[in-house]
């Protein structure tokens, strides 16, 4: 199986999603639904840097989300935040602080590439916005 790491990167967007909107899937639960077509039948891989953004962004949510409230208005806070946008962040966030080798200018456009899949210009500019802000 050879998934591109924009792929990856939005099988690790639709496993958050889904994390958040599903209290009680595990991301093992997701990855075996999102996967079931990707993956030859009989294999049971998750490509490993799919698991190491999930975990990542679920391990340092906390951290993540201090970031993005120093980057956004006064009278804005993460619960007003579209939960697509929010996890787009998250996840770009993410890839900016702590994985190595993922320059901080290509987790900003991957971000954007994945608003431009799942939501809209408004939130697309929003995003870009704050990452660059982040930067």
């Amino acid at each position: 199986m050879n998934i591109s790491r924009h792929d990856t990167r939005k099988l690790a967007f639709q496993t958050l999603y889904a994390l958040n909107s599903n209290i009680d899937a595990t991301p093992s639960d997701v990855y075996a639904t999102l996967l079931e077509d990707k993956v030859p039948a009989g294999d049971d891989i998750v490509p490993p840097y799919l698991t190491e953004l999930v975990d990542g962004v679920l391990t340092h949510q906390a951290q993540i989300d201090e970031k993005i409230m120093e980057h956004l208005s006064a009278n804005w806070s993460l619960a007003r935040l579209n939960k697509t946008d929010l996890l787009i962040l998250r996840l770009a966030i993410y890839e900016m602080l702590y994985v190595d080798g993922v320059p901080a200018k290509v987790a900003l456009n991957e971000a954007l590439q994945l608003a431009k899949e799942f939501s809209d210009d408004k939130s697309r500019r929003f995003i870009n916005g704050v990452l660059s802000n982040l930067l």
